[in-house]
Parts: C-alpha cells; structure tokens; sequence
C-alpha cells in the first residue's frame, strides 16, 4: 500500500503541472487575440504591408496625420506632408489637454520627406519617403497654408520652365542724393518740394553740414557725412563712400544714386528695377562719354604703366547696383575703402564706382537710356514719353537753361521745369494748377 501512494505522487504532480501549462497557454493565446482585436490603450498597430524591416509601429499621432492628409486636396496634402521635415515642435507648446500633445509625448513619429531639387522638371508624384525626424501634426496643420503656396510656386516653375523674376517694391530701394551746404536752399529744397514726396521713407540726402531745417523736412534723412564742401575729387568720393556703406547696413535690395539736381520718376524707378533679380550682380545707368575710358594706373614708373579701358555710368544721370554687386564690392571698396581708390585713380567718383565694378569685379555697365544727366540736351526729350524716363536733369550754360520742354508754370517761378514736369506727372499734388 505505502509503495502504490509513493508511485502516484510523481504522476499527480505530472498532471497538475500540465493543467497549468495548460492554462498558461490558454490565457497567452487569449491576451494576444485580444491584443490582435482590440490593441493596446493608446496604440494602434500599423498593417505589416507598411512596415520596412526593423521600423517601429506608427503612434497615435501619425495615424492622425494620414487621416489629415487624406483629407486635403492634393497640393495642400503634399504640402502638409512636406512640412514634416522641420524641426518637431516642443511638446510643452502644446495645450495638456491635447491628445496630440499626449501622443507626442509619448512616442515621436519619424516619417519625413525628401523632394527633387530638379525645379525645372519637378513632378509632384515623385517624391520619395525615408527616415527623418518630422513635425507634429499642430505644426504640421499651422504651416500647410504657406508650404502649399510654395509648392505651387514650384510646379508654376515647372509648367513654365523659367524661374519666376522676383518682385520689387519701393520699400526694396535705398536712394540716395548727393549735396552740399550751398545748395541746400535751391536745389534740395526743390527735390523735397517734389519728387521726395513720393519716396519720404525711402530717400536718404548726404551732405556735408548740419541743417537743422532741413533735417526737420526729410523726418531725419539729412546726413552729414563730415566730408568736404566742394565739387572735387576726394569730397565726392568720400560722400560716395558714405552712401554706399550706409545701404550696405540697410539690409535693401539695390542701391540708387542720384546727384541733387536730377528729378527721379519714383514710379518708373521701381518699375525698371522689377524686371531685374537685386540677387544677380547689377550695374544699371548710363554713359556720358561716347567710348571707354582709358587710364594709366602708374604714370610715374613707365616699366609698370598699364592702361585700362572700363565703362562708367555718370553720377549725373544716376545710377543703380543690385545687392548681389555692393556685397562683392563690400571687401573692396567697404569701410571706406573706396576713398582709397579714388586717391590712386585719381578720378572722382562715378569713375571710380566704374573703375571698381568694371575692371575689378568684371562685372559690365548695363545701359538704361532712360537716365539723364545736364550733359545732354533735355531739350530732346519728348513730352510723351516723359512717364517712360527714370530721371532728368538740367544746367544753366551759356546764359541759358538746359531744361525740358513742358508745359506748365512760367519760365520765371519755374525756370528748373521741376514743378512743371511733377504736375504733368502727377498732377493731384495741392500746388499744381487745375486741369
């Protein structure tokens, strides 16, 4: 009897130990078809068809995103999708109680895209998908607006297959005019009066004294660049030198010169410079001689004199310079520099603004016919096609006005043409007569 009890014990344990296994396995079979059915709280597992070897399971988050971006119209589902390559958002932007902030949290997604920089053939269907930390969904939804514009922009390029010009506006130019303390009273006072008042904000006057009154009319564009009074070299240089360092602080796209007697066409101005790229190297204006100039760098060594011939566009009609230009000029002629130049030239300082960006920076003298200068006669320019010209000029020679020919005020109140031509121009201004 003691040896049948000793023989069913090991059997007894035998079986008790394959109930629990088998119970085990009832519940482990059971939690993983829950688990198949129902999932965990929070997470959803994403079909195996869309998994790439060892890459996670997408959260809560992304699926959202997919829902979003199936939800939109093509332009604006790629372009929220192309949001995902910025920088992820801070969780701690987000409000407690979002349940994108919770899932953000908890697991951050890691899907991105990468787009053909090909802008000319670019095709909105080839874009490939890899791994790159993306945006949240709130970012993602917040910047979709502007990245669509972009795209947009992008496969506009791509019909057309020329890149769009960029768009100037007045507030894009630095103008600058070129005086002194003598002519502050006639030749200043006369551009305020006028043409000023269309581009207050963005005209700036260098001179070389302190005017109270005058500052006062410009709203502080008065500049006293401490140089010389006088029309000779160095003092033209050095106000040249001002104006050029000044814009290169201003952050504007083109940089315009003008000389204090020349009346500049604002409207026209901005125009002109719209159909150019302020990002490619830009130097606008026109001659005043009919040939190149040629100069001798080293008259006093005949072993080492090197002739040079250049092109220049003369101060007295004006003249522009993209951005893209004043920044290669800025180690050569920046910081005062250009001052330096001038003295080893010897030349004032619209040859030397030619001497540095023709024959140093090899960069050539667009000609724009539509900038005067007093050096030729204004008589020659017809009426009609006044609203076409940038700037123009005039001069007292020989005893007479070398001026346009315009209807308007008399020759006594007006003998500059200035106001004349302003109210041919734009004639709502109080001071012009009624039409």
């Amino acid at each position: 009897m003691m040896s049948l009890t000793v023989v069913s014990l090991p059997q007894r344990y035998k079986r008790l130990l394959q109930a629990m296994t088998l119970a085990v396995a009832v519940v482990y079979m059971t939690l993983l078809l829950y688990q198949s059915a129902y999932g965990y709280p929070g997470l959803q597992l994403q079909p195996q068809s869309q998994l790439d070897g060892n890459e996670p399971a997408a959260t809560t988050t992304q699926q959202l995103q997919q829902q979003q971006l199936h939800s939109l119209p093509p332009t604006q589902s790629v372009a929220a999708s192309a949001s995902a390559s910025s920088p992820p958002a801070s969780a701690s932007s987000l409000p407690a109680s979002s349940p994108v902030a919770a899932a953000a949290v908890a697991t951050p997604i890691t899907p991105s895209l990468i787009i053909r920089k090909d802008i000319h053939s670019f095709n909105f269907s080839d874009i490939e998908v890899s791994e790159r930390p993306a945006a949240t969904l709130l970012t993602e939804l917040a910047r979709r607006s502007r990245n669509g514009e972009l795209l947009h922009d992008l496969s506009q390029r791509a019909v057309t297959a020329t890149p769009q010009p960029p768009t100037t506006e007045l507030d894009d130019i630095f103008i600058s005019v070129k005086t002194t303390k003598n002519y502050h009273d006639t030749r200043l006072a006369l551009i305020i009066k006028t043409w000023f008042q269309l581009a207050r904000d963005q005209t700036w006057f260098f001179t070389d004294t302190d005017d109270h009154y005058y500052q006062e009319k410009t709203k502080g564009h008065l500049i006293n660049t401490k140089c010389s009074q006088g029309h000779f070299r160095k003092a033209l240089c050095c106000k040249m030198s001002a104006e050029l360092d000044i814009f290169l602080e201003s952050g504007k796209k083109w940089f315009c010169h003008f000389d204090d007697d020349n009346y500049v066409n604002v409207p026209r101005l901005v125009k002109l410079l719209d159909e150019y790229s302020p990002s490619v190297d830009w130097y606008l204006g026109k001659p005043s001689i009919s040939s190149p100039l040629e100069i001798h760098l080293d008259n006093k060594n005949t072993t080492t004199n090197k002739k040079i011939t250049f092109w220049f566009a003369t101060g007295g009609a004006g003249f522009c310079l993209s951005r893209a230009l004043t920044l290669k000029m800025l180690p050569i002629a920046g910081g005062g520099k250009f001052i330096s130049i001038g003295d080893k030239i010897r030349f004032p300082d619209d040859v030397t603004m030619g001497f540095i960006i023709e024959h140093l920076l090899k960069v050539p003298l667009t000609v724009v016919d539509n900038f005067h200068s007093h050096l030729e006669p204004m008589e020659l320019i017809r009426s009609d096609t006044f609203q076409d010209q940038v700037s123009f000029s005039y001069a007292h020679m020989k005893n007479q006005w070398n001026v346009i020919k315009v209807d308007g005020f008399d020759l006594k109140a007006d003998p500059k043409r200035f106001y004349s031509l302003h109210c041919q121009l734009f004639p709502y201004f109080s001071f012009c007569p009624p039409r």
